[in-house]
Formats: C-alpha cells, structure tokens, sequence
C-alpha cells in the first residue's frame, strides 16, 4: 500500500514537471515572439527589413559583386531608402575584400554615410587584425565608426577570443579615435560576448545572418 502511494505521489510530482516544462517553453517562446521585431520581405532589396524605424542600412562585400551605388542610392519601396552602408574591408591578418575601394569610391559619390568593417578571425592575433584594417580604411569625417564583424570562434577559447577581441578594438580606437563598433549574431553575443563589460561600445546584432 506504501509502494502504491509513493509510485502515485511520483507520477504526479512528474506529471507536473513536465507540465512546468511545458508552460516553460510556451512563455519563452511566446516571449520571443512578443519581443521580435517583425520584419517584411522586400523583394526590392532583397531582404527583409524592420519596418517600424526610421533609418534602413545595408552591409555589402565582395559576395554581391559589382554594385549600382546609383541605383542603391534611388532604390525605394514605399517610404523605406537605403540610408547607410557597411562595406567589408577586410578579413584576418592579411585580406583584403576584393571591391572594398570600388565600394567606397563609389558609396562616396553617391553621398551615401558609410562605414568599413573587418571581418574578424579568431585564432588570428588582434593586433596583426587591426593593423590589417588601418593599413586599407582611411576615414574622412562623416564616415561611420570602424566595425568589428565577429561570428565564429573557429574553436578557440573563449578567454582567447575576448583578449585578442579587446586587442582589436583598443588599437583601432587609438588610431582613429573613435569608439567602433561589434557587430555579431545573438547566438555569438550570448555564448563569448555577454560578460564582458563592453560599456563603451555600441552593439548591432546581425539580424541579415539570423534571418537566412
């Protein structure tokens, strides 16, 4: 009889973990829900865009080719424009984007505010990354901060990726003197990123990457 009611006190206290489990799942997701922001595909653009702000921007590299900044520069789908762009510049220790001049010549005709970001290796020393990016990126005023595009730990510690990390952004703020920029995913941010205190950067997450 003892046996009997321990078992039936045992499924019921499983019966309502599995029910928290389950309610668990449902308020994280509808909470997710309730805090993404909805986003529309623009076959114009290409992508699917945010529509609820003001400003719209792009990021581009050598994998979309030869660019019409005329065309960015006019393209427009209802009241949404092209307001800025990121342009890869370079990538490691010694890439170079193959269209990174050709971009920034022509982005710069266009009168379209820009920026350059360099697409960051781990593995690769940060110091040898930001020399890399100095050495093609001269920036005019009006130019958008310098960008560091993290994604992928290439399986390196995640104490080895935020010193070389800090190493970058401290170089490339000396030199240019301005505080630059981290552009990554959620998935990266929550995994290396989130302790530590980078209290004096902005942070963009990648929604282009998540989204694909």
């Amino acid at each position: 009889m003892a046996k009997r009611k321990k078992r039936s006190v045992l499924r019921s206290l499983f019966t309502i973990f599995l029910l928290f489990c389950g309610i668990s799942v449902a308020i994280y997701y509808a909470i997710d829900f309730l805090t993404t922001p909805s986003r529309i595909n623009y076959p114009a653009f290409g992508i699917y865009i945010p529509p609820d702000y003001s400003i719209h921007g792009i990021d581009v590299s050598h994998y979309q080719q030869v660019i019409d900044w005329n065309d960015v520069k006019a393209m427009q789908v209802k009241n949404i424009k092209i307001g800025f762009v990121f342009i890869k510049a370079t990538e490691g220790i010694g890439k170079i984007d193959a269209y990174f001049r050709r971009n920034w010549l022509q982005a710069e005709e266009e009168n379209i505010p820009k920026g350059a970001y360099h697409y960051f290796i781990a593995g690769e020393g940060g110091s040898k990354q930001a020399q890399n990016f100095i050495d093609i990126v001269k920036l005019k005023k009006g130019d958008l901060p310098p960008v560091l595009d993290i994604e992928h730990a290439n399986g390196k510690e995640v104490n080895n990726i935020r010193t070389e990390i800090r190493i970058w952004l401290a170089k490339i703020e000396q030199h240019y003197k301005i505080k630059p920029v981290i552009y990554t995913n959620i998935d990266f941010y929550n995994n290396y990123l989130n302790e530590i205190l980078f209290n004096f950067l902005f942070i963009i997450y990648n929604y282009l990457h998540t989204l694909n």
